[in-house]
C-alpha cells in the first residue's frame, strides 16, 4: 500500500491561537445567550463561569495529550491510545456526527443572516467556498480566520461598550432566582459556544513546535474568548434586563436598537451587528470543517473509517479525501433535512468526547503542571452532568447515532477476523 503523505507543520502559535478563537467565537455568541437566559435567569455570569470553568478543565486535558500525542485526531486518537480503540471510536465518532450537523447549523445560521429567504443555497456556496479554502492548505485557513476574527471582535467589543453605556433595564432584576438544574442547563448550552480549542489539537499535526505552541494556543484562546463572552452576558443583562434578553431572537444586535433609537440609526446597527454574525458563522464554519476533516483522517488511518479518507494531498498537504466527503455530507444536511431541529444532540456529543477527554489524561503517567489528575476527574464529572442536563430529545438522538456506529463498528470487525 503506498505511504501517503504527512500534513504539514505550516502554523505557529499566533495562526493556531486564531483558529481557537475562530472557532469558539462563532455564530454561538450571537444566539447562544437568549436561551441561556431563559435557564439561568440572573444568574447567566455564573453560568457563563461555570462553562469556562468545564472548558478549562477540557482544555487542560486536551493540551497535555496533545503534547504527547502531536497528531491530527484529537481524542479520537488519545482515547484510541490511552483507553482502547472502542473507546477512540466512540469518541472520534461522536465528533466527527456531531461536527458535521454543527458545520450544517453554522452555514444555515450565514444564510439566514446574508440572505434571508434564500439561506439554503446562501449556505451551500458557504460551505463550497470554505472547504476550497481548506483545501488550498492550512495556511490559507488560518489567514482566512484570522481575516474573519479581525472584523468580528472589534463588534463584540462595541456591543460591549454600548450595552454598560446604556441605563440599566428595570427587569434587569425582575423574576425568582433559578434552581441548580437551571443554571447547569444554561452552562450545557454556553459550553457549546466554547467548544472550539479541540480545533487546534485536531490539528495538531499542522502545528509548528507543537509542546509549546499547542498548550499556549489552546490556553490563550480559550482564556480571552471566555472574558469575552462574560463581558457579554453581563452588558446584555444591563442593557436588556432577563425577560428581554430571553425572548431576544437577536439580543446583540436588539441593544444596538436600544442604545441608538430611530429608524436610520437601527438600520445601521443592525446591519452591522448582521454582518458580523455572518462572519462569525463563516469563521466558526472554516474551523468546524478542518476540525472534522482531521479527525475523519485520523479515524480513517486507523481503519475506523474507509482508508480512502486517509488520503492527502501531496501539493497542498491536506486531507483532501475527508474534507470533500464532509462538504458533500453538510450539504446533505442541508438540503434534505431541518437542520436547526437536530443539531441540539451536537453538544451531547461534544461532551462526551470531553469527557473521554479528561479520562485519557487521568492515565498519561508524564503529568503536565496545568493539569493535575484531580482536575481531570473533576473535567470527565463535570461534562458527564452537563451531557444529561440538556433536553431528553438530545440525549436519546446521539445515544441512537452512537449505537448505529458501534454496531456497524462490530459487524466490519467481524467480517474482517471472518476473512483471517
Amino acid at each position: 500500500m503506498q505511504q501517503q503523505p504527512g500534513l504539514r507543520r505550516a502554523m505557529g502559535g499566533f495562526d493556531a491561537t486564531t483558529v481557537g478563537v475562530g472557532a469558539m467565537i462563532g455564530a454561538g455568541a450571537f444566539v447562544v445567550f437568549a436561551p441561556a437566559a431563559a435557564a439561568a435567569g440572573p444568574l447567566l455570569p455564573l453560568a457563563v463561569v461555570i462553562a469556562g470553568f468545564v472548558a478549562y478543565c477540557n482544555a487542560s486535558a486536551t493540551a497535555s495529550l496533545a503534547v504527547r500525542y502531536p497528531s491530527s485526531g484529537g481524542t479520537y486518537l488519545y482515547g484510541r491510545e490511552q483507553l482502547g480503540h472502542w473507546t477512540g471510536f466512540v469518541a472520534g465518532w461522536g465528533f466527527v456526527t456531531g461536527k458535521l450537523a454543527s458545520c450544517a447549523a453554522m452555514a444555515l445560521t450565514f444564510g439566514l443572516y446574508a440572505a434571508p429567504g434564500a439561506e439554503k443555497p446562501a449556505a451551500v456556496a458557504a460551505v463550497v467556498a470554505l472547504t476550497t479554502v481548506n483545501l488550498l492548505g492550512v495556511t490559507r485557513t488560518a489567514l482566512a480566520t484570522r481575516a474573519i476574527v479581525s472584523l468580528v471582535i472589534p463588534v463584540l467589543a462595541f456591543v460591549i461598550v454600548v450595552g454598560f453605556s446604556t441605563p440599566p433595564a428595570r427587569e434587569s432584576l425582575a423574576g425568582g432566582v433559578p434552581g441548580p438544574g437551571g443554571v447547569l442547563q444554561a452552562s450545557a448550552l454556553l459550553f457549546f459556544a466554547f467548544a472550539g480549542y479541540a480545533r487546534i489539537a485536531t490539528m495538531g499535526e499542522e502545528v509548528r513546535e507543537p509542546l509549546r505552541n499547542i498548550p499556549a494556543a489552546i490556553f490563550g484562546a480559550l482564556g480571552f474568548t471566555a472574558l469575552l463572552y462574560l463581558l457579554l452576558a453581563l452588558s446584555l443583562l444591563h442593557a436588556l434586563g432577563v425577560e428581554a434578553l430571553a425572548d431576544a431572537t437577536a439580543p446583540l444586535r436588539d441593544v444596538m436598537d436600544a442604545a441608538v433609537p430611530g429608524e436610520g440609526s437601527t438600520g445601521r446597527g443592525g446591519a452591522v451587528v448582521t454582518l458580523a454574525a455572518a462572519l462569525a458563522s463563516l469563521g466558526a464554519l472554516l474551523a468546524l470543517i478542518a476540525g472534522v476533516g482531521r479527525t475523519t483522517l485520523a479515524m480513517a488511518r486507523g481503519r475506523d473509517l474507509p482508508h480512502v479518507f486517509a488520503r492527502v494531498s501531496a501539493r497542498f498537504g491536506v486531507p483532501w479525501a475527508a474534507d470533500t466527503a464532509a462538504a458533500v455530507v453538510v450539504i446533505v444536511l442541508l438540503l434534505a433535512t431541518d437542520v436547526l431541529t437536530v443539531v441540539g444532540f451536537s453538544s451531547f456529543g461534544v461532551l462526551l468526547y470531553y469527557a473521554i477527554a479528561n479520562v485519557s489524561a487521568f492515565t498519561l503517567a508524564e503529568r503536565q503542571w496545568y493539569s493535575p489528575r484531580w482536575l481531570n476527574v473533576v473535567g470527565a464529572a463535570c461534562c458527564l452532568v452537563l451531557a444529561f442536563t440538556l433536553p431528553p430529545v438530545s440525549v436519546l438522538t446521539m445515544l441512537a447515532v452512537l449505537a448505529m456506529g458501534v454496531a456497524a463498528r462490530a459487524l466490519v470487525l467481524a467480517q474482517r477476523r471472518r476473512r483471517a
